[in-house]
């Protein structure tokens, strides 16, 4: 009987063990307790947090711009004699940043660093350090900078959930200069495109609020992981509340790995532009069908394989096309030199053709 007791007592005590070491890694799988009729209620997120703000960094820059050396409202006698004199003023600006590996990567928004002169980082334990550009993709509005540090917390990305709306999420960044702030809503939508923001749109829809320095920092689920590069939120000015959007994680760590490989993003690219055609009759059925090439550049690879405006696009090897984002976005995902099969159709005439994709033009940013 008390090698047996003993049995259990051990065996209770790996189980313990053993269920403290998974909650501890994947604190999402702690179920919620539960409220009145049976409704969950997560009681906190402060795991979550926990988790990521260690790797996310508070983004500080300077620049020196030409003013006026008088303001306005100055007495009239200096406007006079110092109207045409001009002084160098520094000009700071606020952002935020994930760091991405221990050595010192950090993924940001392009904007926040854009024709700055000096960029200071600002980390979890209070430590600054001044960082540099590796490379910025003005197609997503996404750069990477770099800071001679070592052994840095690194956030961990989920590239591969399916995110639906209703999905519980929270913002981590630099908002206003109060750092680490955080913030919590939900998904509005996801894929979000033709936003006229960037060239290249996947962007997660949140009412989770983002405010002027959040730019760059993360959006995260409730197990802590980025699933989101905050970017942009609609001005209040326009009677716009809680919408705010990020850049997807898997677009973005896709941006990341090839700024660090080749210095910048090699996309493919067909010379042409492409809409969500109105409604389109072809072959009896009367609902919208694949993409309208809308625009075409003459001598380019669409304009050589025999594609021209108007042309309705069906399918890119073998795969039905969707939206014209969903199709832009696969097009440029491809490298350059990928030779892509295309049927198309004009006049209610179906056709096929290949194209061979160059690399995109720069893009200004």
């Amino acid at each position: 009987m008390k090698r047996i007791v003993q049995f259990l007592l051990q065996a209770a005590v790996l189980g313990l063990a053993f269920a403290f070491v998974l909650v501890w890694f994947r604190p999402g799988l702690l179920a919620p307790e539960n409220g009145e009729n049976g409704v969950s209620v997560v009681r906190s997120y402060a795991d979550a947090v926990n988790r990521t703000a260690p790797s996310v960094v508070s983004i500080y820059t300077r620049t020196m711009v030409s003013e006026p050396m008088i303001r306005e409202g100055a007495d009239p006698l200096f406007q006079r004699l110092y109207r045409d004199r001009r002084v160098l003023r520094p000009r700071s600006g606020l952002g935020s940043g994930v760091i991405v590996s221990a050595d010192g990567l950090i993924l940001t928004t392009a904007h926040v660093i854009n024709g700055v002169d000096n960029i200071f980082v600002a980390l979890f334990d209070g430590g600054v350090a001044e960082a540099r550009v590796i490379g910025t993709d003005p197609g997503t509005d996404l750069a990477v900078l770099k800071v001679d540090l070592d052994d840095l917390p690194v956030a961990s990305f989920d590239t591969e959930t399916q995110h639906r709306p209703g999905d519980v999420v929270l913002a981590i960044g630099n908002a206003f200069g109060l750092n680490h702030t955080v913030t919590a809503g939900i998904i509005s939508a996801t894929g979000r495109g033709d936003l006229n923001l960037t060239a290249f749109e996947d962007f997660i829809q949140t009412d989770a609020a983002i405010n002027s320095g959040n730019s760059g920092g993360a959006l995260i689920n409730v197990d802590g992981e980025v699933i989101g590069i905050n970017s942009a939120s609609l001005s209040q000015e326009t009677g716009a509340q809680g919408i705010s959007f990020a850049i997807s994680a898997r677009l973005a760590t896709e941006v990341l790995r090839q700024i660090v490989e080749y210095g910048s993003v090699r996309r493919g690219w067909m010379g042409a532009n492409v809409i969500d055609p109105p409604l389109v009759v072809l072959e009896g059925e009367d609902q919208p069908v694949g993409v309208q090439i809308s625009q075409i550049y003459r001598g380019g690879p669409a304009w050589q394989s025999g594609l021209r405006p108007g042309d309705i696009l069906l399918s890119a090897d073998g795969a039905p096309v969707g939206t014209a984002r969903e199709f832009t976005l696969a097009i440029a995902e491809q490298a350059p030199g990928t030779e892509v099969e295309l049927v198309a159709s004009r006049n209610g005439q179906r056709f096929t053709t290949s194209v061979t994709l160059i690399q995109q033009p720069p893009l200004q940013g």
